[in-house]
């Protein structure tokens, strides 16, 4: 048995047996929603999470074989604002009038950092390029927010 397993045995058995009081706990301190999911971490790039992939499915591919979308690509661009500051958009896509549009997709409006905003705006005043942030719709379809 290691070092540690034998303290923690030995610290065990003499709690039940009421010889020391257990150790105090810390107590944890509700995070916030904007903090829960910032604990997730960050895919890997090129790993779409559920919302991307279901944007692609009812969106970009209904889109492609229509033919109102000539191309996209997920995490296809990665765009230089400025000294060690870049903006990989979720998809870049090109639809039929030929104005290519990058879009960010989010799980909804409450997750969409300051920085994400900055940046999308920084971005369209420099390149040009369509910027579009989207989420779902509770009910149906996508909300697609131009920057």
């Amino acid at each position: 048995m290691t070092d540690k397993g034998w303290r923690t045995q030995l610290e065990k058995r003499l709690i039940a047996e009421g010889k020391i009081e257990p150790r105090e706990q810390p107590t944890a301190v509700p995070l916030t929603g904007k903090e829960r999911l910032q604990a997730l971490g960050r895919m890997k790039s090129g790993e779409k999470n559920q919302t991307e992939q279901r944007y692609e499915d009812e969106v970009l591919l209904p889109g492609r074989l229509t033919g109102d979308i000539l191309w996209y690509r997920f995490e296809g661009v990665k765009l230089r604002l400025a000294d060690n500051t870049f903006l990989t958009v979720d998809y870049a896509v090109l639809p039929k009038d030929g104005v290519l549009t990058m879009i960010d997709v989010k799980g909804g409006p409450g997750v969409v950092t300051e920085d994400a905003r900055v940046k999308m705006r920084v971005a369209a005043d420099t390149y040009p390029f369509v910027f579009q942030m989207t989420w779902p719709n509770r009910r149906h379809g996508w909300i697609v927010e131009e920057i």
